[in-house]
């Protein structure tokens, strides 16, 4: 549905904008090597946008396209 897509990049917004701001904290004002802990926390996020874009993407329908296909077999 229209709603479940528009969830999915308002979701999208969410994880790009926390994914910066993580690695932004984690390496502004150091020197030298840091530990890149949000490696952890993007891996799994991302895995979880995955996730959501096939439950939202499989299950969603365009009806216009149900409508031209009924057209162009009826002429």
């Amino acid at each position: 549905t229209k709603k479940g897509v528009r969830v999915w990049f308002i979701h999208l917004l969410i994880f790009i904008i926390g994914i910066f701001s993580l690695w932004y904290i984690c390496y502004h004002g150091k020197d030298g090597w840091v530990y890149p802990w949000p490696a952890w926390i993007t891996a799994a996020w991302g895995l979880a946008m995955i996730s959501h874009a096939c439950l939202v993407w499989s299950s969603y329908t365009d009806k216009s396209y149900n409508e031209w296909h009924e057209q162009t077999l009826n002429g």
